[in-house]
C-alpha cells in the first residue's frame, strides 16, 4: 500500500468517528431524548418489531442507552484507532438497524429528516460499508492506538538486534506521533462541541428571555414544538352518515396555500414554499397519530392525498369541498375520482348560488353525491344560505358553516370587503343552527388566526358545533389536539350532539 493511503484511510476513520461521537453527545445533551418516535415512524419490513419495541418502556430504556453510549463509544474508538475492528462491527450493526428502520426507498422516508434526495443509497448505507472495510483492514494499515500496541508487542516478542540509540529513539518517536495523529482532531472536536454548546445556550436564553419586543413575543416565543408524549387524551369521534370522524378535523387551506392573511400579501406564497410534498405527508402522519382522522380540502389536492394513502398506508379521510373552476357538479365528479370520503358544496359557492336563487344546483349536487354513496353536505359563510336551503326543503347529511365571535381588533362592519371576518352574524347562526338535526362542522372558528385556539375552540363547541375544522401547521397539531380535549372536558352547550 502506498504511504499516503495509510493517511487517507486513517483520516476517513477519524471523520466517521467524529460523526458517531457528535451524534451520541447530541443525544446525551438533549433532555428527554428517546428513539421512541423514530421507531414508531418506521414502515418497512421490520416495522412491527420496531413498533413493539417502542411500546415497551423497559425496552426503550435499553434502546436509548445503547443508542447514546453505543454512538459515543464507537466514535471515541474510531477517533483513537483503539479496538477499531470491534467498534467497526458495533457501529455497522447500529447503522444496519438505522437503515432498515428508514430505508431510502420512495414511500418509506416520510417521518424522518432527509438531507438529500436518495434512492436506496444514503449516508447511513455508505458509512455502513466504510465500517465493514475497517473490519477487514489489517491493523498496520491504519495509524492509531491499535497499531501502536501491535508494534510494541511485536518488538518485545522478536527482540531484534538494536539499532543505534539515537536512530532507534527517532524512529520510535515518529511512529508514536503517527499513531497519535487523531489527538489534535479530538481536541478540535472538543473545541467545536464547546462552541456549539455555547451558541445553543445563547439561543435558548434569547428565545426564553423574560422580556422581548413586540416581534419576538408574537413569533419566536410562540413556537412550541410539542411531542406526541404530551398528548392529554384521545379526541372523541362523531358520525356523519355511516362514517366516524374525529371532532377535530384538519383544514386544508394551509396545505393548499390558500392563506387568509389580510393585507400580508406574501403569506400565501410562504405557505406554499413551506408545504412541499414531504412536509404535507409528514403533517398528515402526525395528525393521524394524534387522533385527527380527516381533512377538509379541495379536490385539486387529491394528488397529494392519494400519494399519502399509497406511500404511507395512511387512513385519513378526505372531505372534499368540491370547489372547481367548472362548477359544483364537476367538482363532485372530480372529488369522486380522487377518492373523497364525503363531499359538500363549498361555502363561497353555496353563498353565490343562494344569492342567485339557484338552489336547484345545490339540490342536484346533493343527489349526485348520494348517488356515489357518500355523505352530502352544504357549506356557507352566510346564515341566509342555510336558511334558504331549509326553507326549500333541501336536507343535507351535514352542514359546514363558519362560526366565530367578533371580539378581535380587526373585526369591523365592512367585513365583506376585507379578508378579516367570516361569520357575519354569529348570534343568528347559533340560534338557527341549534334548531337543525344534521351534524354541523364549524369552520373559520379562529377567524383565520385572529382568535386564540383556546377561546375559539370552546366558543364553537359550547355554541353547538359538533365538529370543528382547523388549519394547522405540523408544530401546532399536538397543542391543538390538547386544547380540543380540554374544551370537550369542560363543555357548556345547549344543542344536543348530532352525529
Amino acid at each position: 500500500m502506498k504511504k499516503y493511503s495509510v493517511y487517507l484511510l486513517t483520516g476517513l476513520r477519524i471523520l466517521v468517528g467524529w460523526h458517531f461521537l457528535y451524534e451520541g453527545i447530541a443525544k446525551l445533551m438533549t433532555p428527554g431524548w428517546s428513539a421512541k418516535l423514530y421507531l414508531l415512524g418506521s414502515r418497512w419490513v421490520f416495522s412491527d418489531v420496531f413498533h413493539q419495541m417502542a411500546e415497551s418502556d423497559g425496552i426503550m430504556k435499553i434502546v436509548d442507552f445503547m443508542n447514546i453510549w453505543g454512538l459515543i463509544l464507537v466514535g471515541i474508538s474510531l477517533f483513537l484507532g483503539l479496538l477499531t475492528r470491534w467498534s467497526s462491527i458495533a457501529g455497522a450493526l447500529l447503522l444496519f438497524f438505522y437503515f432498515v428502520a428508514y430505508p431510502p426507498i420512495p414511500g418509506y422516508t416520510f417521518g424522518t429528516v432527509m438531507e438529500g434526495s436518495y434512492v436506496w443509497v444514503n449516508k447511513t448505507l455508505i458509512e455502513f460499508f466504510i465500517l465493514l472495510v475497517f473490519v477487514f483492514i489489517p491493523v498496520g494499515f491504519l495509524f492509531g492506538v491499535d497499531r501502536l500496541l501491535t508494534n510494541w508487542k511485536e518488538e518485545n516478542a522478536s527482540a531484534p538486534v538494536p539499532l543505534e540509540k539515537d536512530e532507534t529513539s527517532s524512529l520510535q518517536r515518529r511512529e508514536v506521533l503517527r499513531n497519535l495523529i487523531s489527538v489534535p482532531f479530538l481536541g478540535a472536536f472538543a473545541y467545536a462541541a464547546y462552541k456549539k454548546q455555547r451558541w445553543d445556550s445563547y439561543e435558548e436564553k434569547f428565545l426564553n428571555a423574560g422580556e422581548t419586543d413586540a416581534v419576538s413575543a408574537a413569533t419566536l416565543k410562540s413556537f412550541n414544538f410539542s411531542s406526541l408524549a404530551d398528548l392529554k387524551g384521545e379526541i372523541p369521534k362523531g358520525k356523519i352518515g355511516d362514517l366516524d370522524f374525529s371532532r377535530l378535523i384538519m383544514g386544508g387551506n394551509l396545505i393548499g396555500g390558500w392563506a387568509h392573511s389580510r393585507d400580508l400579501i406574501y403569506v400565501s406564497r410562504l405557505v406554499k414554499e413551506y408545504h412541499n410534498d414531504e412536509r404535507v405527508i409528514m403533517t398528515l402522519q402526525l395528525a393521524e397519530k394524534c387522533g385527527v382522522d380527516s381533512i377538509i380540502t379541495n379536490p385539486s389536492l387529491g394528488r397529494i392525498m392519494n400519494k399519502y394513502w399509497h406511500e404511507t398506508g395512511g387512513k385519513i379521510k378526505f372531505i372534499s369541498d368540491c370547489g372547481d373552476r367548472d362548477g359544483f357538479l364537476e367538482g363532485i365528479k372530480r372529488s369522486q375520482e380522487v377518492g373523497a370520503s364525503a363531499m359538500y358544496c363549498q361555502g363561497a359557492i353555496a353563498d353565490r348560488l343562494a344569492q342567485n336563487n339557484d338552489f336547484e344546483t345545490i339540490r342536484k349536487g346533493l343527489e349526485l353525491i348520494r348517488n356515489y354513496d357518500k355523505p352530502a353536505g352544504i357549506g356557507a359563510h352566510k346564515i341566509e344560505t342555510i336558511e334558504g336551503c331549509v326553507e326549500r326543503g333541501i336536507k343535507p347529511d351535514f352542514w359546514v358553516k363558519t362560526l366565530h365571535h367578533h371580539n378581535y381588533w380587526s373585526a369591523h362592519p365592512d367585513a365583506e370587503q376585507h379578508d378579516n371576518m367570516f361569520c357575519f352574524k354569529p348570534s343568528q347562526t347559533i340560534e338557527f343552527m341549534n334548531q337543525l338535526e344534521e351534524p354541523w362542522i364549524a369552520f373559520k372558528v379562529l377567524a383565520a388566526g385572529a382568535i386564540s385556539p383556546q377561546e375559539g375552540f370552546k366558543f364553537a363547541f359550547d355554541n353547538g358545533a359538533d365538529f370543528i375544522c382547523v388549519g394547522m401547521y405540523d408544530f401546532q397539531i399536538v397543542e391543538d389536539c390538547n386544547m380540543v380535549v380540554d374544551s370537550l372536558a369542560n363543555i357548556n352547550r345547549i344543542r344536543p350532539w348530532r352525529g
